[in-house]
């Protein structure tokens, strides 16, 4: 499962578009791309090498409407299909019953309760069967993600493979590319949110903080991970 190869003297697109086609051809159909909704390169990457490749993304019921609005210009621009994952809503109403409508912000423990109940075991269903998936994680986001390996395992999901293409990209790649394709994207990013989750849990940054530094704004730079992205194994 673990046989690519990266070559030497690829460019970032060119390197980014070669481990898409690997990854691809290579686990087809057992893979899909996880959508943030956000920057969509992944996805149009994706489609011109398989327009029938799987997209998935998790409406945790707290997104900006932004965020919406970004995933029905990708729906009907790129013409992809995005399949939704939603809260067990069970989950959901006890949770808010027992500790009210804003339990994330009293401690960590309980942001990472909010978070499991409405991102990750949603993405325990959407990689359910899976051999692999495909993410837009990059080194620069925040500390938390600067080990991240292009390829590797992951041991929260039972050892599948994490394909993470952008991983040496920079916003500015990000945002090059968006423009020459003329692809969709969400507005917040030109609002001053290079990262964008929950609407209660997400700001704009302050010139010189890093692009994470406004999802859970009150906690420290080391714990602003949700849940749905554990530190990979390199290999």
């Amino acid at each position: 499962m673990t046989e690519y190869q990266e070559k030497p003297g690829l460019d970032r697109v060119e390197a980014a578009r070669d481990l898409m086609r690997w990854a691809l051809d290579r686990f087809h159909p057992r893979i899909a791309i996880a959508a943030s909704l956000q920057e969509p390169v992944l996805i149009h990457m994706a489609l011109a090498i398989r327009k029938d490749v799987r997209v998935f993304s998790i409406d945790t019921g707290r997104l900006p409407e932004e965020t919406y609005i970004c995933a029905e210009e990708i729906r009907r621009q790129l013409g992809v299909r995005i399949e939704w994952y939603f809260p067990r809503r069970e989950a959901v109403q006890r949770l808010e019953t027992e500790k009210g409508l804003f339990s994330f912000k009293n401690s960590l423990e309980e942001r990472k309760e909010c978070c499991l109940v409405r991102k990750v075991e949603p993405l325990n269903r959407a990689l359910t069967g899976l051999d692999a998936w495909i993410t837009g994680l990059r080194r620069d986001e925040n500390i938390t993600r600067n080990s991240t390996a292009m390829v590797g395992k992951d041991p929260a999901h039972g050892g599948i493979l994490k394909i993470n293409p952008l991983v040496d990209w920079t916003s500015d790649d990000v945002r090059a590319y968006l423009r020459k394709h003329r692809i969709p994207y969400n507005r917040l990013l030109d609002m001053g949110y290079p990262s964008v989750g929950c609407e209660c849990c997400t700001r704009p940054i302050e010139p010189g903080e890093d692009p994470r530094a406004g999802r859970w704004w009150w906690e420290q730079p080391e714990h602003k991970e949700c849940g749905l992205h554990v530190r990979d194994w390199n290999i």
